[in-house]
């Protein structure tokens, strides 16, 4: 059986307001330097571009004012690059790409309310 479109988009969501959650009001060394903060928001980017890499096509190209692409990239970056992560990639994931893709998600979102 297949997840419904929203499950995935309230995954996303969801797992940007934990990131955001455990950075917020925190530098970036606090949270590199805090090993399990740092794996949470590691997991947590894994998740988003997970549940991203499920969304149907059809949603992708309906939702255009997300770089899907981009967003699931990120899933590969961290599974395939672990060794070697640039951790300003990551930072300016946290800082600049979470909140807006959050916001993003939350209007998404808003369509499916009844």
């Amino acid at each position: 059986m297949s997840r419904d479109l929203r499950l995935f988009l309230e995954d996303i969501e969801a797992a940007c307001t934990s990131i955001q959650e455990y950075t917020d009001g925190l530098s970036k060394s606090d949270v590199l330097d805090d090993k399990m903060r740092f794996d949470a928001v590691l997991m947590n980017l894994y998740v988003i571009g997970e549940a991203a890499k499920k969304l149907p096509q059809e949603a992708r190209e309906g939702y255009r004012s997300v770089d899907w692409r981009r967003v699931a990239g990120m899933r590969d970056f961290i599974a395939h690059q672990y060794f070697a992560l640039d951790l300003d990639i990551i930072w300016d994931a946290v800082e600049n790409d979470v909140p807006a893709l959050r916001d993003e998600v939350r209007s998404i979102l808003a369509d499916f309310k009844d």
